[in-house]
């Protein structure tokens, strides 16, 4: 699964150097596994994260938010309307955290399923 994740966020078009490509990475994989994580992303997700990366739960949010944000800016916008139904191109603002997330973790199941 995770190589289905790492395949995405490159189309997407997340940078690889950026620390919160690797929390996201984690991030969207262990969602995948357990979709409930994403009810409780700051209470669940960003703390199992950090503890595995050695760091707190407020760094992991804000790399995350960073990554998505650099990716909206600069990304695939062809890949955002796929995934997402929209872009930066259609004027709408960048997903949050948790929609984002969900959003990619949804997408890799369906396509893992297949």
């Amino acid at each position: 699964m995770i190589h289905e994740v790492t395949r995405l966020m490159l189309e997407i078009g997340v940078p690889v150097h950026l620390k919160g490509y690797h929390y996201l990475r984690e991030a969207i994989c262990l969602t995948a596994e357990d979709m409930e994580l994403v009810g409780s992303v700051t209470k669940l997700l960003y703390p199992q994260i950090a503890k595995r990366f050695v760091t707190t739960d407020g760094k992991v949010e804000r790399a995350v938010r960073n990554a998505i944000e650099v990716s909206w800016e600069r990304g695939n916008a062809e890949m955002f309307e796929q995934i997402f139904g929209y872009s930066r191109d259609t004027g709408k603002t960048r997903p949050t955290n948790s929609e984002y997330i969900a959003c990619m973790a949804d997408k890799v199941r369906l396509d893992f399923m297949q």
